[in-house]
């Protein structure tokens, strides 16, 4: 089994990269890559440990473009020293840190007072995102679980005032294809795209080099899924899949290489031979 989707410590996930490897192996699992949020800090820990470990292992990144509903775009077997790549990074860390401060702001007008360095505890040496800071407001008692923070703050359309720049996708994917990658739309069913949107901005992606879609998915139905491969197969786009795999503090209900009580089992022998190699 395999998942090609996972976060770790290094962005918002719960584990560092060397406990992800450890917990994919005990799954039983022969292949994963970690793809943490518009960083690739954690890749090196996580290589050194996969290859001690005997687990094959896929060097990505999911980065965050622009759009209506934002994208998601996947990176796989990128050279994590290329130097368009590094600035793409280095550019989404600074406007983290400065997005920091305007959203413990935006929570103080809710009556939330809580402090950055809350945040940035469970962000650790890491790129801090929402889900720290929906994490220290469980610690402090304003809300009950991240679901909760998410659903009544960090989730609604007010938030989106403060939301930080991202790049076009032209500009993700041409990244991610400049550092040796292939780039991937992640979760299609998140677009919240009828099937005729969907394809529309599948035939914008690929003219700019997209090169796969995750197909198989967490929160993926069976219909969906069907659909997801039709499209990759229309595209000439090759198939990938992952949990999405965050850690239970963070995404509950989602474990590695099974999703969401095991409705993702995903087998090397699924995917195109191709893009593995």
């Amino acid at each position: 089994m395999i998942d090609l989707h996972i976060h770790t410590t290094a962005s918002d996930g719960q584990y560092t990269p060397a406990q992800i490897v450890r917990m994919a192996s005990d799954a039983g699992l022969s292949l994963i890559a970690i793809t943490d949020h518009d960083t690739v800090s954690g890749i090196a820990e996580g290589l050194g440990a996969a290859q001690k470990a005997g687990l094959g292992f896929i060097p990505g990144i999911e980065i965050s473009v622009s759009g209506d509903n934002e994208i998601h775009i996947l990176g796989y077997n990128i050279d994590i020293g290329n130097a368009r790549l590094a600035a793409m990074c280095d550019g989404f860390a600074e406007n983290r840190r400065q997005r920091g401060t305007r959203i413990i702001e935006y929570l103080q007008t809710y009556g939330v007072d809580i402090r950055l360095e809350q945040a940035q505890e469970h962000a650790g040496t890491g790129n801090i995102g929402r889900p720290h800071f929906a994490r220290a407001m469980v610690d402090a008692g304003y809300v009950k679980t991240v679901r909760e923070a998410f659903d009544k703050y960090l989730g609604i359309p007010e938030f989106k005032k403060i939301e930080r720049p991202k790049p076009t996708p032209q500009e993700g994917i041409e990244t991610i294809i400049a550092a040796g990658g292939v780039a991937v739309l992640a979760h299609p069913v998140q677009l919240k795209m009828d099937d005729a949107a969907l394809e529309k901005l599948l035939a914008e992606l690929t003219g700019y080099g997209l090169g796969g879609l995750e197909c198989w998915y967490s929160t993926h139905t069976p219909q969906q899924t069907k659909l997801y491969l039709a499209l990759a197969k229309k595209h000439k786009l090759a198939v990938t899949g992952g949990s999405d795999f965050h850690g239970e503090a963070v995404k509950p209900g989602i474990s590695l290489g099974s999703g969401i009580e095991r409705s993702l089992c995903i087998e090397r022998s699924d995917l195109t031979e191709s893009f593995l190699r």
